[in-house]
């Protein structure tokens, strides 16, 4: 007999993931938020912006890439819901913009309640460490497209920003002090490379090396720290004037978009030491030092362009809410790029 389960879609299966993931995805929620009966949107309230004297939404939307694989391979779920939410809502963090709210998307070649209960399980967990609600989201069956033990996800965030506080390169200025936020490993962001240098090396997931705590796959599987908050602490001070967020291109492309085009930033490689993992994966994979540099972050997830006077306040701030944080390097006069001493 044909049927849609016959043709590979389980609805009970979904109706099941949906039962599981709802007590961690209310966790995610903001007073703002209203129900929806239907479940067919997402509701939140308007009426939060007549606080604003001219609120600009910003949205941003992403993914998690192919480190989704490496989660598929270890049979762990519940970290990559934490990197789309650090993609996607850290992202939004540059400009100033405070999260308000998510949505998520998944495609499954089948699906299993208990994964996908994790998966979300995981994204809403992180909306609660960024401040935002998780209002709705949509998990799709592709039997045929997808083996039934691959996914893959995907997300979209909204934020606010008063016009006027709005940060950004016009912002910079020559004299500005440079600051890095420690990453927690590679974050979302070159993993086809990583993926490469696994089917090509003696280096496996299950691999234990001597310069590592735990085993490398563990090591890779490390969720993206989010920002968000830090950032938004950080902004009240009133001294930053631009962020970048240290994605796809490394550090030196990434933020050379947050600068005008009158203006260098100059960074010392001797300001921090580049964390093991990076270095794991460069000498095992024979990675040249410029292809480093442009794939990974390197130890360093956001970047935070301050005013010189406030450089020491701004490093306490973010190293008593446990971030990392140190003197990167400076704003000189120039072209708009930013290199390394």
């Amino acid at each position: 007999m044909t049927s849609y389960e016959a043709a590979g879609v389980d609805i009970a299966a979904g109706e099941r993931a949906v039962e599981l993931m709802k007590s961690r995805v209310a966790r995610a929620r903001r007073p703002e938020v209203v129900d929806d009966a239907s479940g067919f949107a997402g509701l939140f309230d308007a009426s939060a912006f007549l606080k604003y004297r001219r609120p600009l939404l910003a949205t941003s939307t992403d993914g998690v890439g192919t480190k989704v694989d490496l989660a598929r391979r270890l049979g762990i779920y519940d970290t990559v819901g934490h990197d789309l939410v650090g993609m996607v809502i850290d992202d939004l963090a540059v400009c100033g913009a405070e999260p308000l709210f998510m949505t998520d998307y998944i495609a499954c070649g089948k699906v299993v309640p208990e994964r996908i209960a994790d998966i979300v399980g995981g994204i809403a967990d992180a909306c609660a460490l960024a401040g935002c609600a998780l209002v709705g989201g949509e998990t799709a069956e592709h039997p045929g497209l997808l083996e039934p033990d691959e996914f893959d996800i995907a997300g979209a965030g909204t934020g606010v920003v008063e016009a006027d506080e709005l940060l950004g390169a016009e912002r910079v200025r020559a004299g500005d002090a440079v600051i890095a936020m420690a990453s927690s490993g590679i974050h979302s962001n070159g993993y086809s490379l990583v993926r490469h240098i696994l089917a090509t090396t003696e280096l496996t997931l299950e691999a234990t090396v001597s310069d590592l705590s735990r085993p490398l796959g563990e090591e890779l599987l490390t969720p993206t720290r989010i920002y968000a908050q830090d950032c938004l602490a950080l902004t009240r001070t009133g001294a930053v004037r631009a962020f970048s967020h240290i994605t796809g291109g490394g550090l030196t492309a990434n933020l050379a978009r947050s600068l005008p085009n009158t203006v260098d930033a100059v960074l010392s490689r001797s300001s921090w030491e580049v964390p093991s993992l990076f270095q794991v994966l460069e000498s095992y994979g024979k990675v040249p030092q410029a292809e480093m540099d442009k794939t990974f972050n390197l130890g360093v997830g956001m970047v935070a362009i301050v005013a010189p006077e406030a450089a020491d306040e701004a490093l306490k701030l973010l190293n008593a809410r446990g971030v990392t944080a140190w003197t990167l390097g400076e704003i000189i006069e120039g072209t708009g790029q930013a290199t390394f001493a």
